[in-house]
């Protein structure tokens, strides 16, 4: 018999059940990419909606080079500062009220769309979400091409566009915690994170193509894409393993002290591996036990799989915010995610005012914010697996953003080439945190000992950690555009403080996690 070709040896070293994991990987990340894609239109037109009015002979003379390297007619336009309304002398506070519109929108919509998504298939709510999100996002673009000046055109644009875009994130996250356990989850959801940077980098590029020549189509494009995205969710979207006969996650012996909320827990390690004979796969361990308090235990936890996940009742809001460190996370990330948006939608303005850049140069520049975003993601991860301790990663990145974000705004107006060290910098610590508790932890959570196997439970906690993000994510750009005016520099000190308190509010978890490690070594020792 021949010797099989070495392509063909390589897809069957998988099993049946990795090469589903590894397209539901994929699948979602593509997905949630698409969401962020279509949020970063904004910040790159900013610059556009606004510009610096200049004196009539540079009109003149700018108005035949124009004629040539323009591709599309412009609307009837009466400002020569920008597009109306937005050119005007308070426009920062107008381009604030649009980011906040959208992500105060998204923070209300969050906490509901948790508890409507873990009560609906999630493949028809995320699919219903892509279809109208790409809809308002093409209706914001459409303003240009239909001359629309009106501010609340926009503002509600933007608050149903907010609003659909809260099926994305329970519906990703319920999804790819049914399919990969805890044994390697920092590092699985640190890689797959990455698809928030990747979508900001990608819109980012799509909406600088356009930016300066037809910006309508910097928001249809993005459009296009996430409602196409939406249509390929509805044909391939895979919920759980059991849908397809996979293998569920099966229970297994706890690890140790995770993230502070949970039990300090000493397995014993060989107990498994006799009763069924192998070596379990890493990605199978659950490290995530059941009890508030630090206590060492000798016997092994067991978790229940969730095969009764149809006729398991959903679990309420309350419920899920009695889950240990749910409280905690939660008030974190407000903080975490009020720096990492107010980045996201004001940097590129940033840029253009400190380097005097055009939009289109300062939109590519800041997705090295994100370039950075992505290693922060996938180190935070990694670094949480190896200590089993998601909240000390947590808090040693919070520790080191905030003098980073003080030399950044110092380094930054020394030129270019300091700007770019210190955004990949800058964007890996800010990043870090938010991408570990939005994920790796959410998931940790919301399939807690004392949720019983609920596995409908992970929407909902989801939910309730990226909802409570979300309000600071909304007041981040708003307080940016009320505090710019004074000075960047302020703007710098308010994002310092806000990593401040993220890192003081994971002070009793990490204190229980380096409790829990000394009593595990104490235990070890005798």
């Amino acid at each position: 018999m021949a010797q099989l070709p070495p392509g063909i040896r390589f897809i069957t070293s998988f099993s049946r059940d990795q090469w589903y994991r590894a397209f539901i990987f994929s699948l979602t990340f593509l997905l949630y990419a698409s969401f962020h894609l279509s949020r970063k239109p904004i910040s790159i037109v900013k610059g556009e909606l606004h510009k610096h009015c200049a004196s009539q002979g540079e009109l003149d003379s700018y108005k035949e080079y124009a004629a040539q390297i323009q591709p599309f007619k412009k609307p009837f336009n009466g400002s020569q500062c920008g597009w109306e309304p937005f050119d005007k002398s308070n426009y920062k506070q107008l381009l604030g009220a649009l980011d906040y519109s959208f992500l105060c929108a998204y923070a209300v919509g969050m906490y509901l769309s948790g508890l409507i998504g873990e009560r609906l298939p999630i493949r028809y709510y995320l699919t219903g979400g892509m279809l109208a999100s790409g809809l308002f996002t093409a209706m914001f673009g459409l303003g240009y091409f239909y001359n629309v000046h009106n501010l609340w055109f926009y503002i509600m644009a933007q608050i149903a566009n907010g609003l659909v875009q809260t099926t994305g994130w329970p519906s990703v996250v319920t999804c790819i915690g049914n399919w990969f356990g805890k044994g390697r989850r920092g590092l699985i959801m640190g890689v797959w994170n990455s698809h928030t940077s990747v979508g900001n980098i990608l819109g980012s590029l799509i909406a600088a193509y356009w930016v300066s020549t037809c910006w309508g189509l910097s928001f249809v494009v993005p459009g296009l894409i996430v409602a196409a995205m939406g249509v390929v969710c509805f044909l391939f979207l895979i919920e759980h393993p059991k849908d397809v006969s996979c293998s569920c996650t099966p229970s297994s012996s706890s690890k140790t002290f995770l993230n502070g909320a949970s039990r300090c827990r000493i397995p014993m390690p060989t107990l498994n591996a006799k009763e069924n004979g192998k070596p379990q796969d890493p990605e199978m361990q659950h490290l995530l036990t059941d009890s508030e308090n630090c206590s060492v235990s000798l016997s092994s936890s067991t978790v229940a799989t969730g095969e009764g996940r149809h006729g398991t009742s959903a679990i309420s809001f309350l419920g899920a915010l009695r889950i240990p460190g749910v409280v905690e996370f939660s008030l974190c990330l407000l903080f975490a995610k009020l720096v990492s948006y107010t980045f996201l939608f004001w940097l590129p303005l940033y840029i253009t005012s400190v380097e005097h850049l055009d939009a289109k140069r300062a939109g590519d520049l800041s997705t090295l914010f994100d370039v950075g975003g992505i290693f922060g993601g996938i180190l935070a991860g990694l670094i949480s697996d190896r200590l089993e301790k998601r909240a000390s990663t947590c808090g040693m990145m919070l520790l080191l953003a905030a003098p980073t974000l003080y030399m950044f705004s110092a380094v930054s107006k020394m030129g270019l080439e300091a700007t770019v060290v210190m955004l990949l910098i800058s964007g890996a610590l800010v990043n870090g945190p938010y991408a570990l508790i939005t994920t790796a932890v959410s998931a940790d959570l919301g399939t807690h000992k004392s949720l019983k196997g609920n596995s409908r439970a992970l929407s909902t906690v989801t939910a309730i950690i990226d909802g409570t993000g979300s309000v600071g994510a909304a007041l981040g750009p708003l307080l940016a555009g009320l505090i710019s005016p004074s000075g960047w520099n302020n703007v710098f000190y308010m994002l310092m403080v806000a990593d401040a308190c993220a890192l003081l509010l994971l002070l009793r978890l990490i204190q229980k996690e380096l409790q829990c490690h000394a009593d595990h070594t104490l235990f070890k020792e005798h």
